[in-house]
């Protein structure tokens, strides 16, 4: 007889292991869902969700890095760009999860210009929470007038499906078109970091993900992002985990 442990053993095997892993994945989620929170994720939603974690698992798992072993330090400006940054992030925390997102606008000297954060109230995606601080972010940016700024996110994911060319079947094809549509308004342009160098987004992501707000404009930083401010504005290196 083919046991369970069997059949997860198989599927685990081959060319399909990774939407094996994904299928396997988001039916446990979308079965605790149905189970603690009453909410029932269609079939639609569900596939949408699957090919979007294949994608996410095959970037992360199967594609070169762009990092060579000897980048072992990080800042927030890690390429020093001399135009407005805008460092963003995502976060899923908690349990049930909630997924937030922030951006950080500042000068190269690291001088804060604006910050934000929100929270997804229907969402616990972290690659639609990474998207969702890029768009917020550059309409910001456009609304403040500003035409030069490099944006650093640490989602290679969100990079990729950006930058290049992204299935019109993607679940969040609608909010990628829409960023690039703003992209090519002015000049503004792309680039990874690893998270190390994004701190103060990530204290800002996760603020949105504590939050019921959907989206707070921070005009100045709250105390307690102070340190990290400094930190960054004073050129400090953090070691790669």
């Amino acid at each position: 007889m083919f046991s369970i442990e069997d059949w997860i053993k198989d599927g685990l095997k081959g060319s399909n292991v990774c939407l094996f892993s994904a299928g396997l994945w988001w039916i446990w989620r979308s079965r605790n869902a149905m189970c603690l929170n009453n909410e029932s994720i269609s079939l639609p939603r569900l596939a949408s969700q699957i090919n979007s974690s294949v994608e996410e698992i095959k970037f992360f798992f199967y594609q070169p890095s762009p990092v060579t072993a000897a980048d072992r330090h990080v800042r927030w400006n890690n390429n020093n760009f001399n135009c407005a940054i805008l460092n963003i992030d995502g976060s899923c925390i908690g349990s049930p999860i909630r997924a937030g997102f922030s951006g950080l606008i500042r000068n190269s000297a690291g001088f804060y210009m604006s910050g934000f954060s929100g929270f997804l109230p229907t969402s616990s995606d972290i690659l639609q929470a990474e998207l969702t601080a890029i768009f917020h972010g550059i309409s910001i940016a456009l609304d403040m007038g500003i035409t030069d700024m490099v944006v650093y996110s640490d989602s290679l994911l969100s990079i990729n499906l950006i930058t290049g060319i992204s299935s019109k079947f993607h679940a969040h094809v609608v909010l990628i078109q829409d960023i690039k549509d703003k992209f090519s308004q002015v000049n503004y342009s792309l680039h990874h970091t690893l998270r190390e160098g994004n701190q103060c987004t990530d204290y800002f992501a996760k603020l949105g993900a504590s939050s019921y707000v959907g989206i707070l404009i921070h005009l100045s930083p709250p105390d307690d992002l102070r340190p990290f401010l400094r930190n960054d504005a004073s050129g400090t290196l953090f070691l790669r985990a």
